[in-house]
């Protein structure tokens, strides 16, 4: 999809979405076709880091042992200590309200069957079960800050139960050629997870938090 297209979707929107009291976000919408989504060959899933950043701040919640929480304290937006881990843990509506709060959850390896043990039936639910894929599991000896402001520019990218894939690209206070290069790198991650790329894409569409989609792409 060539930057032109992109751009001239972009000035539709704005020119047809009325002025709201608020920021509103931009959200980018992928119809998929011919997926077996039952076949995990054609499930999608991708942690993609933006180009640029979003203004709605991404919250990054650290659940490290004593070695990391000053570092942890510092970089990440909450921090659960593993000695306090179990004791949270019991506080399950405080717990599903901060699963429901944090974009990502952060963890060491050797972590990793302590917080399945006592966050992974809420955190699974939600899919944000810390794992590498995601880059969620802090490298040994790694520094954090960076790990936490890639997550921060980071979507993720992925089919449930339907053919369709939404995301947030940015907002309507960003600049139409960043906004255009969040698009870029968000189709092309997405045309390279599908099986059968162009082929599986039915359309493209964008929208503000309020307003009616615009279309950028139509392949039937």
């Amino acid at each position: 999809m060539d930057k032109k297209t992109i751009l001239s979707a972009i000035e539709a929107l704005r020119k047809e979405s009325p002025k709201r009291g608020f920021n509103q976000s931009v959200d980018m919408i992928l119809n998929l076709k011919g997926l077996n989504l039952k076949d995990p060959t054609h499930k999608v899933e991708v942690f993609l880091p933006l180009p640029h950043p979003r203004s709605r701040k991404v919250e990054v919640c650290a659940i490290v042992d004593d070695s990391l929480v000053l570092e942890a304290k510092k970089a990440c937006d909450v921090v659960i200590a593993l000695d306090r881990l179990q004791e949270e843990a019991k506080k399950k509506r405080e717990m599903k309200k901060l699963a429901r709060r944090m974009e990502f959850f952060i963890t060491q390896p050797h972590l990793m069957k302590e917080v399945a043990g006592a966050l992974g039936k809420i955190l699974g639910v939600k899919g944000k079960m810390p794992n590498p894929k995601s880059g969620c599991i802090i490298p040994p000896k790694a520094p954090l800050a960076p790990i936490v402001e890639r997550l921060r520019k980071t979507v993720r990218l992925i089919t449930k139960n339907d053919a369709i894939i939404k995301c947030s690209v940015g907002d309507e206070n960003m600049k139409d050629d960043a906004l255009a290069d969040n698009i870029s790198a968000v189709y092309n991650a997405v045309l390279n997870a599908l099986p059968q790329k162009e082929n599986n894409l039915k359309s493209v569409l964008l929208k503000l938090t309020m307003s009616a989609p615009v279309k950028v792409r139509d392949k039937q």
